[in-house]
């Protein structure tokens, strides 16, 4: 049997020579996902693999959707084996389907399975997994440690207490980095619903009466400084699309004063308060010396009864195709001419995006660090096989390869370790190839030391580790 063998996705020797004594033991730095810290310093022990792997993960709720399952057996009360099965149903149809990969690598490194999950085998599997999460090495922080994860960036609104996080810091015990990530989406989306309850949240949080724009600002800037304090690493930004449409403060002010007085604003003004705020934000990320993620690119929540149903992030998104070159570059170049550029890293959700933003980082590259401005990982319905591909592929054309950051998982799942996994191999193989192709010389020192910069070096330093 050829299925996902040790040498699975390495096509030459060369691939198999650099994965295996190069990336396959490199530590994990997992600078981006949305796990909980509560779970982490609590070391929580799932009762059952529903509670892992299908419990908040809308990669897969999607694919069984697909598969005409009803909501109920997917996202409701229904018994976990019920939700399992349909899982395992579905699964032989994803051939193709980075999730198949995903999940039989993950049986095989966690659950010691090295079987195929399907109908036939879903009870079986559903058994040994179960038995397997009750023992003392399957607990959350196990499961960590046992990834080989050095480092963890979770996704944190500003008003957060950060309560856990400070517990893990003060927890001798642990010595995984669990870093706070600031994502203050809800202050700068004033167009849409709740902006002004958050605002009051907000300013409880940072106990800055908020009455005008300045003072949003220092609110944020406030809790920032805290964030900071805790060991934050980095920011996250989840727009619809990047803005860039400056406007006079006294413009933005009555923009912002219509909302907080229960006044409605048109997108074109929206754009203009969320410009100002972050501009703002962009100089204090520069100046705390920490990286800003933007995530653009994303039509949320497109179908309105299932929103109305189980709320945002439940599989309910898709690319959008609104174009955002001339705004990025615009954003940029405004903090960058008042040297208050941070280290940026750009993602898209829209595949077609890849040359044009591989084109945008030699515009502003610095000498803060290497590869100071990158072009994120595949991310969301890109970190496929081909995805991933494509995007090495464009970076490697148009920038400088060796100074990627590498991946992430972008996940809520505690087994979703082994995405670096496939990551690595896809790497090792595109490099192999290029060699074997003798497009590039074998030097295995030289390869050796690249494919561990990407795999972990340059994280580790990009985000100060």
């Amino acid at each position: 049997m050829n299925f996902m063998t040790d040498d699975f996705l390495l096509k030459t020797e060369t691939a198999k020579l650099l994965y295996h004594k190069y990336a396959e033991n490199m530590p994990i730095v997992d600078y981006h996902c949305h796990i909980n810290p509560q779970e982490i310093y609590e070391d929580r022990k799932f009762e059952n693999i529903t509670q892992v792997w299908l419990g908040g993960d809308h990669y897969k709720w999607r694919l069984i959707r697909s598969n005409g399952v009803n909501e109920d057996e997917i996202t409701g009360n229904a018994d976990a084996q019920v939700k399992f099965r349909h899982f395992a149903e579905m699964l032989p149809k994803a051939i193709g389907n980075p999730m198949y990969h995903w999940t039989h690598l993950e049986l095989k490194k966690y659950f010691d399975y090295n079987g195929v999950l399907n109908a036939k085998t879903a009870d079986e599997v559903f058994a040994l997994c179960n038995e397997k999460l009750q023992k003392d090495d399957m607990t959350v922080r196990s499961l960590i440690k046992k990834s080989n994860v050095s480092m963890i960036g979770t996704t944190d609104d500003p008003i957060d207490s950060l309560e856990w996080h400070k517990k893990l810091l003060e927890d001798k015990s642990f010595d995984v980095t669990v870093a706070p990530s600031y994502r203050p989406d809800k202050a700068v989306n004033i167009e849409k619903a709740g902006f002004v309850e958050y605002i009051g949240k907000l300013s409880a949080a940072s106990g800055i009466e908020i009455k005008t724009v300045d003072d949003v600002k220092a609110a944020l800037s406030n809790r920032l400084d805290f964030f900071c304090e805790v060991g934050c690493r980095a920011t996250d930004h989840g727009l619809d699309y990047v803005v860039y449409s400056p406007a006079s403060e006294t413009e933005v002010e009555n923009i912002f004063q219509t909302v907080m007085n229960g006044g409605t604003v048109s997108q074109e003004d929206a754009d203009k308060y969320k410009t100002a705020i972050m501009l703002h934000l962009g100089k204090e990320y520069a100046k705390h010396g920490i990286v800003m993620q933007l995530h653009y690119g994303a039509q949320r929540n497109t179908n309105g009864k299932m929103f109305d149903r189980l709320g945002p992030d439940t599989g309910f998104d898709c690319i959008s195709t609104k174009s955002c070159g001339e705004a990025i570059t615009g954003f940029l170049n405004a903090l960058a001419s008042e040297n208050a550029l941070p280290k940026t890293i750009l993602y898209s959700l829209n595949p077609q995006d890849n040359e044009m933003l591989g084109t945008i980082l030699g515009c502003f590259q610095g000498t803060e660090t290497q590869g100071k401005i990158q072009h994120g990982s595949a991310w969301w319905f890109n970190d496929t096989k081909s995805g991933m591909e494509a995007q090495l592929k464009s970076l490697a054309n148009l920038s400088l390869l060796g100074n990627f950051v590498g991946m992430l998982t972008d996940s809520r799942s505690f087994l979703s370790y082994t995405r670096h996994e496939y990551f690595r191999r896809i790497l090792c193989n595109l490099i192999g190839e290029w060699v074997e192709n003798g497009e590039y010389p074998f030097d295995e020192e030289q390869l050796g030391q690249l494919v561990q910069d990407i795999c972990f070096n340059n994280a580790k330093r990009y985000f100060d580790l």
